[in-house]
């Protein structure tokens, strides 16, 4: 992730995880790898702590973590050798500008990475992510939706609104569908502001309205 207010290195270095590291993949995520949906080799575009592209390792897919935090990319790669996936990379990058993968991917999940993208950089983000992949890709990207998190002056994520989101990723991408979904997140219940009033998990994740959107390249 590239907000220049935020040192991501440092969220990745805390003792406690930090609120987008679930411990495993977005459940909207891990249902379309339970549904056989993901095709290899994958991008996970702004993978952080990489629970997502551990599990799908897990699963036998070629997948390629790619952060800007070193130290996300670090711990990724050591999660990695520890279970002893082979089939999982991981690489520091910025995910608006990176090479080196021209064409490769068949499949790119952005876990709740653009939303936390400055506006004038998703654009870049997305030329980045469309260079990488190969003719037919498909891309889902689960975001925040607008006000998820209420003012993003206070820090949150602003999210989207439906047209937007549609709007920006349809500038390169074919946009195939685009519907209400959760994202979930971590924070002490006793948060008070706009997370007082989310749902909770078994395990006391935040459940806040996002939306699922699923593209393609074009041939």
């Amino acid at each position: 992730m590239s907000e220049p207010s935020m040192d991501w290195d440092a969220a990745y270095r805390q003792e406690t995880p930090p609120p987008w590291s679930i411990g495993g993949p977005q459940p909207e995520l891990a249902a379309l790898i339970a549904e056989g949906t993901i095709r290899s080799d994958v991008l996970d575009a702004g993978c952080g702590h990489a629970a997502l592209s551990l599990a799908l390792a897990e699963r036998g897919y070629t997948v390629v973590g790619l952060d800007t935090s070193a130290t996300a990319i670090e711990a990724a790669s050591v999660a990695a050798a520890e279970r002893g996936l082979t089939t999982a990379t991981f690489a520091q990058a910025d995910v608006t500008n990176f090479r080196g993968y021209d064409g490769r991917f068949s499949t790119i999940l952005d876990s709740g990475l653009m939303h936390a993208l400055r506006p004038e950089k998703r654009q870049d983000y997305l030329r980045s992510i469309f260079r990488a992949a190969a003719p037919g890709a498909a891309l889902y990207i689960l975001a925040f939706a607008a006000g998820a998190l209420g003012d993003a002056h206070g820090g949150a994520p602003r999210g989207f609104a439906e047209d937007e989101l549609r709007d920006a990723v349809s500038t390169l991408w074919r946009v195939d569908d685009l519907r209400p979904a959760q994202v979930y997140g971590n924070a002490p219940e006793s948060s008070d502001g706009p997370l007082a009033h989310l749902d909770r998990d078994d395990e006391g994740h935040f459940l806040a309205p996002g939306f699922l959107l699923t593209a393609h390249k074009p041939d």
